[in-house]
């Protein structure tokens, strides 16, 4: 929560006091110009990218396979549009720069690997209501068994 209100404080005056700054070197017109021309550029751009990061999620599904990390390509997409429609210098660079697929492949990593150590797995049987966790907090009273254990019972079991 700190870390929001500083961005949501701390950011804006960030960004005024350095349009300001472009406004006194390049004259008042000249920023605005920028202002407009970055943010209808930078609307194109997500426009283009967002299209063909939806058409790489599209082709996945089409193949059968879940599109994570293209979910999470969408989702940066989505955001460098939000950033790069905002006035600002520091958001419209923040935004250009999610628009790189080499700059998002390194964030999607780095974001992924943050989250695995997070992530708890289930292990769901069919047919006789057979549950197994692997994580911090079991369900049920039952406590985790390990897959393959000999206390399940038998029936068709999906790992996730």
């Amino acid at each position: 929560m700190f870390r929001l209100i500083l961005l949501f404080t701390l950011l804006p005056l960030a960004e005024l006091s350095l349009l300001f700054r472009i406004g006194e070197w390049l004259g008042a017109g000249a920023t605005l110009g920028l202002v407009i021309g970055t943010g209808v550029v930078g609307a194109w751009l997500a426009r283009r990218e967002g299209l063909r990061t939806w058409e790489r999620v599209r082709g996945e599904l089409a193949e059968g396979r879940m599109p994570g990390e293209e979910l999470l390509h969408a989702l940066l997409v989505l955001i460098a549009g939000v950033v790069l429609v905002t006035p600002g210098v520091l958001t419209d660079a923040a935004g250009l720069l999610l628009l790189v697929r080499p700059i998002r492949e390194a964030v999607v990593k780095r974001t992924t690997k943050r989250l695995a150590g997070r992530v708890q797995f289930q292990s769901v049987g069919f047919g006789d209501g057979a549950s197994t966790w692997s994580g911090a907090s079991p369900p049920s009273e039952h406590g985790p068994s390990e897959p393959g254990s000999a206390d399940r019972p038998g029936g068709r079991v999906i790992e996730v």
